[in-house]
């Protein structure tokens, strides 16, 4: 599941639909990882609600998105935002190693280089 911009989904959740997706592009990350993501997004739906998902960008950073359908009332903006800040303040060594995984297995940036940055 690639996008146009050259933004790739890593994972994501939809509360709507009650599912979980895992883009299989990355069956390379370790299980303990995948489970970890899996648990991310599932409570991150339960609590505020719409979509999430775990994006790489171009760059290879990551990306933490949420979005609700138009007429869903029951979504809280706000709580998503605090949900996401929260993820990335808690979660940060795992988002950076993504990044890491991402830059060095799929843009095949010499990993010497990343590590002195």
């Amino acid at each position: 599941m690639e996008e146009n911009s050259g933004r790739v989904v890593l994972c994501g959740a939809n509360a709507y639909e009650q599912k979980y997706y895992f883009n299989e592009i990355f069956k390379g990350i370790p299980e303990s990882i995948k489970d970890e993501l899996h648990i991310i997004c599932v409570l991150f739906t339960e609590e505020a609600g719409g979509v999430f998902t775990i994006v790489f960008e171009e760059d290879g950073s990551v990306s933490l998105e949420t979005d609700a359908y138009e007429e869903d009332i029951l979504y809280d903006e706000i709580s998503s935002g605090l949900l996401v800040r929260e993820i990335r303040m808690q979660r940060q060594e795992l988002l950076e190693s993504l990044s890491l995984y991402y830059r060095v297995f799929v843009l095949h940036e010499p990993i010497d280089a990343l590590i002195k940055e």
